[in-house]
């Protein structure tokens, strides 16, 4: 019976250990959470009608972006870009894309560059880039989240002769 009355006394100390942990408050929770969450991609990119259709993540966002590219050449090949800068073929332009699926277009230029004139680049961006079909903004965790990217726009095609 001493040995049983051992065994209990050993059993119940050790059990106590189980009710001294601490339980994490929602606060620790939360930060953990956060902390294991990837900011830096986004489960589902922005994406248009024409490419709703394709299941597979990276076709998706392929579409996405070429469908982006076409529609700003298209808007822009009506312009005088090529006319006011004859050596400008290709300009980068970085598309801001909001949560409530609005759109926003800046044109990027190298830091040493000083043969454009930016402010009438933006301008000419600004009055074509409009009327674009309903974008869908990037999904992160099932909520709507602001994306930004980098296209390279073709102005005009190079000759290969």
């Amino acid at each position: 019976m001493k040995q049983f009355s051992l065994f209990l006394f050993v059993l119940l100390l050790h059990s106590c250990q189980y009710f001294e942990k601490q339980i994490p408050s929602e606060k620790e929770l939360l930060q953990k959470e956060l902390k294991s969450i990837n900011w830096k991609e986004v489960d589902e990119f922005p994406s248009v009608a024409d490419c709703e259709k394709i299941a597979e993540k990276k076709l998706r966002q392929q579409c996405f972006f070429e469908k982006m590219a076409q529609l700003i050449q298209e808007k822009l090949d009506i312009d005088s870009l090529a006319v006011l800068y004859p050596q400008l073929d290709t300009i980068q332009v970085k598309v801001t894309v909001f949560p409530n699926a609005t759109i926003k277009f800046a044109p990027q230029f190298p830091q040493d560059s000083v043969a454009y004139d930016t402010i009438k680049v933006d301008s000419i961006l600004q009055a074509r880039l409009i009327d674009f079909p309903k974008i869908n903004p990037a999904i992160k965790r099932g909520v709507p989240v602001k994306t930004q990217f980098i296209l390279p726009v073709i102005l005009k095609e190079k000759n290969t002769k």
